[in-house]
């Protein structure tokens, strides 16, 4: 008898580890957690924290303008 597969369940990743990764690529990586929602409060990604629009700018951007929005990430997901 063969038992099922379980559909394994996908984690978030953890915002500081995937803002690190991205920093150490070339060009520098996208900060996304596959989280990929908004809250309707702050406009805010749930999981990188990005806004809408910085989202969609994320492939235009220079990689000194993505390396500058890793600290704002970080302080909107630490914020109350």
């Amino acid at each position: 008898m063969t038992m099922p597969l379980e559909t394994p369940v996908k984690t978030p990743l953890e915002l500081a580890f995937t803002i690190e990764r991205a920093s150490q690529l070339q060009p520098v990586g996208s900060p996304c957690t596959d989280v990929c929602r908004l809250d309707k409060t702050t406009g805010y990604c749930e999981g990188c924290f990005r806004s809408r629009e910085e989202i969609k700018a994320w492939k235009t951007l220079p990689d000194a303008d993505k390396l500058g929005l890793f600290p704002a990430l970080l302080a909107r997901k630490a914020a109350p």
